[in-house]
């Protein structure tokens, strides 16, 4: 039931997001033979998906740190400056269909592009446990993911008895147990006749081939050796820098399974050791613990996803909604930690080539970002370094292609990255490669992580110096002669050239490639965020010139570049865009989100603006998901049935949401393939679904607390959702209003709300004290630590 009191909310004591997951499951009726009908398990790290068939259980195991690290860095030589390819271009004629009619721009496209063109990087599927039963004495009916604690249970018949498989892998290792019982009495029930390791198959003809071996013990185990260098001597010869990884699994004997195991049912361990290629290999005896270790890993994965899930939670009576939050909670988890590699395009779940399309890498022009926008409203900060950890990653090779390349100071952020090693840019093809927004966007969150806990340590040590390097190049770019001048009319700074994401590429006299509505929406956040960043670590005077250098460049800004549609002026990517082009990102709403200038603070012209652009947005469908449904949250316009029909036709059978084609007139074909999508993997970005639903129960990404702003009128209650400014809230909402509000100051920001009672309301510190806020807004002093209570007022004066 939803609670109603608040006197009863206890955030620190209660299991309520727990016990909320244990009310959702993930079911399958039937064999589930489809890599999209399997089961979905993970730890953060390691990544399995259990698949059945009429004859056997197969687990295909993954792993984020797990990658094909061959990487192809030639032509280096033949690679252009910036300001070389710009000087050709300009020099092409402005009449040109396509810049690519151009032969000598044709062939040079095709030469940067060889690298990415290559095969590799890419994750590296780590083999598959082959579970064998005789289909003529068992039946597979089907399975059940229980998101709660990570279990999957896999119901059969076996000799017209009911029998279930029980999985799940472990939090801390990267284990996966197995254990086979009668469904009634809990005894042990033999079910497989073999076991087997099978080594990926599509797995490099080229990589030493990997040898399966049993040992006395019956411990079955496979390495694979994935080697550094791109074309390595045959034979195979060990280069330092080589890596691998070792399955192996333990086996009870299949014939004597009984009631006298050590631990009733439990039949196997599986676990994936990982990393340098010499640190496998000097570990060659080390197994999977023994069996009688079940059910102390089942305690402490258990423990393990109690942690997880009592970070927030919601109890929403619009049950679909709920289970959209809960699913998507849950796959976030079993594919993102503290620690391990951040995942790219297809997480941590990879079998032959899912996973592998555009290497799987880091997309920097949204992919990438967008599943970490989760981590701060649903209160999982841990989760979001990884991310961090990435941008570390990508930083040398982004400061060498900004000083080499465009000769200018900081780093220049890369379209698409890998998590292996790089000494140049990986794709250096001018109409992507130019996608300036990248550089604003991959920092962005770092601000956000500051914002949202208030850590000034963190950003110290880990966010100030990459949105500084940022900020310079930004400054830098906006700077160039050809940025300003008598060529624009104006007095302004512009962001020139760029290319519009997922649209126009370079056009012919850069007719469409200045001033990317998204360009000038991050710029404008960057620049602010760094100059709030400097004054909280009270580095004003050390960095003072280039302070005053953004402040120069945000008083000449260029404006958003608008157009007259049908609902009235909106946002357009850039200057003279027909309002009725179909886009694939979504841009016309990126002043919103990302870009967070606008929302329901703004002013009324201003907000119908976005509106306007919101209502009037044309989109083929594949990276709006989650993208524009927070944007029409933000404005509170979100039409939340629409929102749920659109995740209806995204679903797969494994409870995710693929990105599936919306509609033709953009790139897209009227013979197009709507699904083409959905076989290229696990989409990771849209597991930030839950945002969506957080941002029409709480937003403050202005630092002022709106409660409910996109709500159904349905009854809701949220716990420990994070708002910026390092707070923890709470709250119910129900017949129509907000009914009580509690809030935890973890740093002691001064609170500031939107009062949601035209009566006022009634505010109660941790000591007693209480007073009333009355008119728009309430603020209130805090300190570490204190609990605020709000409820409606109902005293007379």
């Amino acid at each position: 039931m939803l609670k109603t009191n608040v006197q009863h909310i206890d955030l620190y004591n209660n299991n309520v997001g727990y016990e909320r997951a244990g009310q959702h499951f993930i079911y399958f009726n039937g064999p589930a033979t489809d890599f999209f009908e399997g089961a979905l398990l993970g730890n953060g790290g390691l990544g399995v998906v259990v698949t059945t068939r009429p004859d056997a259980v197969l687990l295909h195991f993954g792993h984020n740190n797990v990658w094909d690290i061959r990487i192809a860095e030639e032509h280096r030589d033949e690679i252009m400056t910036f300001q070389e390819v710009y000087e050709r271009l300009s020099a092409l004629p402005a009449d040109l269909p396509h810049l690519t009619d151009n032969p000598w721009y044709k062939e040079y496209c095709e030469m940067a592009g060889k690298n990415y063109s290559k095969a590799y990087p890419k994750p590296m599927p780590c083999g598959t446990l082959l579970l064998r039963y005789d289909r003529r004495t068992a039946e597979v009916l089907g399975h059940t993911v229980h998101i709660v604690n990570g279990r999957c249970t896999i119901d059969f018949l076996i000799n017209n008895k009911r029998a279930v498989l029980e999985l799940f892998v472990e939090g801390s290792y990267d284990r996966v147990w197995m254990k086979v019982t009668d469904t009634i009495s809990g005894a042990a029930v033999p079910l497989f006749t073999e076991i087997k390791l099978l080594p990926d198959p599509e797995t490099p003809l080229e990589f030493p081939q990997a040898e399966i071996t049993k040992d006395a013990a019956g411990v079955i185990s496979f390495t694979q050796i994935l080697p550094s260098v791109e074309l390595h001597a045959a034979p195979y010869t060990p280069h330092e820098k080589d890596k691998a990884f070792r399955l192996a699994v333990r086996t009870s004997d299949l014939a004597a399974v009984s009631q006298t195991a050590t631990e009733a049912g439990v039949f196997a361990c599986a676990e994936l050791w990982e990393g340098l290629y010499t640190d496998v290999r000097a570990v060659p005896e080390t197994v999977p613990p023994s069996l009688d270790g079940y059910k102390a890993a089942q305690i402490e994965t258990a423990e393990w996803w109690c942690d997880y899930w009592n970070k927030s939670a919601v109890i929403l009576s619009d049950n679909f909604l709920e289970e959209i939050w809960y699913r998507n909670s849950y796959f976030f988890n079993c594919s993102v930690k503290e620690g391990v590699t951040c995942p790219g395009l297809f997480a941590n779940w990879s079998y032959r080539t899912i996973g592998a399309d555009w290497h799987g890498d880091y997309h920097m022009n949204y992919n990438t970002q967008q599943p970490f926008w989760l981590a701060f409203s649903s209160n999982h900060l841990d989760k979001h370094l990884p991310y961090v950890d990435m941008v570390d990653h990508v930083l040398p090779v982004s400061r060498s292609w900004a000083q080499q390349y465009y000769g200018l100071r900081g780093a220049y952020f890369p379209h698409s990255a890998y998590p292996v090693e790089m000494t140049m840019m990986p794709y250096p093809v001018p109409h992507w490669g130019w996608e300036i927004c990248e550089t604003p966007w991959t920092v962005q969150s770092l601000w956000w992580h500051y914002l949202y806990s208030m850590d000034k340590d963190f950003l110290r040590d880990r966010a100030f110096q990459p949105i500084k390097e940022a900020v310079l190049f930004m400054a830098d770019y906006m700077k160039r002669l050809e940025a300003r001048g008598e060529r624009w009319s104006d007095d302004n700074y512009h962001i020139f050239p760029t290319v519009v994401p997922e649209l126009y590429e370079i056009t012919p006299g850069f007719a469409k490639n200045s001033d990317c509505l998204i360009d000038l929406a991050l710029t404008r956040f960057l620049f602010r965020a760094f100059s709030e960043a400097c004054v909280v670590l009270n580095v004003e005077n050390s960095e003072q010139q280039l302070l005053i250098t953004i402040r120069e460049i945000l008083d000449h800004f260029p404006e958003y570049p608008t157009a007259e549609s049908k609902r009235g002026r909106v946002f357009v990517s850039v200057e003279g865009e027909d309002p009725e082009v179909v886009y694939n990102v979504p841009i016309p709403v990126t002043t919103v989100f990302s870009g967070e200038h606008h929302g329901l603070h703004s002013p009324e012209e201003e907000y119908q603006t976005a509106v306007n652009s919101y209502l009037n947005h044309r989109n083929e469908g594949g990276n709006e998901l989650v993208f524009y449904n927070l944007a029409g949250a933000r404005l509170g316009v979100l039409d939340l049935e629409r929102f749920k029909r659109q995740v209806q036709y995204c679903l797969l059978p494994n409870g995710t949401c693929t990105d599936r084609v919306l509609m033709s007139g953009g790139r897209y074909s009227d013979t197009e393939n709507f699904d083409f999508m959905s076989r290229m993997g696990i989409w990771f970005e849209n597991f930030a679904l839950p945002a969506v639903i957080n941002e029409c129960l709480l937003q403050s990404y202005n630092g002022h607390l709106r409660f409910f702003p996109n709500w159904n009128g349905q009854q809701a209650v949220f716990h420990t959702l994070r708002a910026v400014g390092g707070f923890l809230v709470s709250a119910e909402f129900k017949e129509g209003e907000t009914t009580w509000i509690e809030i935890v100051s973890e740093a002691g920001s001064a609170l500031s709300f939107y009062i949601p009672w035209v009566d006022g309301a009634l505010c109660t510190s941790s000591s007693g004290e209480q007073h009333i806020a009355t008119g728009a807004m309430g603020t209130i002093p805090t300190t570490p630590g204190e609990r605020i209570t709000i409820v409606r007022n109902h005293t007379t004066e």
